[in-house]
């Protein structure tokens, strides 16, 4: 048998055409998202066109609460996590929990950038907190409507994160789970449905949050039918990273946002 090495290359006599296999010939992004969560990447790769490639670190969270929240970043797996995929030829890491970057306010956002960003030497670092407030300025708005799955306490930290950067909410609605397993169970159409009923003529745009709620997918029926940008905290943090980059990789159909260059 002849060794693998002594095979000679040769030149093909037909021109091969391959599929495409998913490799991020454009852009590799690196994602710190939660254990048990999975909306976050099948939503990024569902927007991805070709070349563009999510690959994941994962972190424990135990419960979605303010508590859980808590025990969740300051556990030793964060460190970890942004150190594994940070050794992987990513291009950015996005941090993908909002809440988990939004719970105690901008300052604490920012801090978590500094921290990820020293511990990924040489790579660009956002969350999906710090993505979500960019595509918002981005699309010029100003008052917004929320619509959250957070339990009451945390759908209270999204309030204060947003009106405390220059978005009053003018209404906004919330579906009180406290399971990140029972986040990623809610129907598209019911999202649709919370989005729908928190919409008023006040509000320059509507923000869905949480990275484990289903939301991509009615982007663009709410758009038409609501008029206004519709931003999610999926669909802005694959937005933010894909403008750090100076990229252009977003399939058409999941929202006006990707119409749009990042502002300064």
């Amino acid at each position: 048998m002849n060794n693998l090495n002594e095979l000679q290359p040769h030149a093909p006599t037909e021109a091969v055409k391959f599929r495409y296999d998913g490799n991020g010939t454009k852009a590799r992004i690196g994602l710190i998202f939660i254990a048990s969560s999975i909306v976050m990447e099948s939503e990024m790769w569902a927007m991805a066109a070709e070349g563009v490639a999510t690959h994941t670190a994962r972190i424990k969270l135990p419960k979605v609460t303010v508590q859980g929240i808590e025990e969740m970043m300051n556990a030793p797996e964060l460190e970890q996590a942004c150190r594994h995929i940070a050794s992987a030829p990513v291009d950015i890491i996005c941090f993908g929990g909002t809440s988990a970057s939004f719970l105690h306010g901008t300052a604490y956002d920012k801090a978590l950038i500094k921290k990820l960003e020293g511990w990924a030497p040489g790579k660009k670092v956002t969350t999906a907190s710090t993505a979500t407030l960019a595509a918002l300025k981005t699309v010029n708005a100003g008052p917004v409507a929320l619509a959250t799955p957070y339990v009451d306490e945390i759908h209270q930290r999204a309030i204060h994160f947003l009106e405390s950067n220059g978005h009053p909410v003018v209404a906004s609605d919330n579906l009180r789970i406290d399971s990140d397993l029972a986040l990623a169970e809610v129907p598209l159409q019911k999202v649709y449905d919370l989005v729908c009923s928190v919409d008023r003529p006040e509000a320059t745009a509507i923000f869905i949050s949480c990275t484990n709620f289903w939301s991509v997918g009615a982007i663009e029926a709410l758009e038409q039918k609501l008029g206004k940008p519709v931003i999610s905290a999926i669909q802005a943090s694959f937005w933010h990273c894909l403008e750090l980059l100076d990229v252009d990789g977003a399939k058409p159909g999941y929202g006006s946002l990707f119409n749009h260059r990042l502002a300064t």
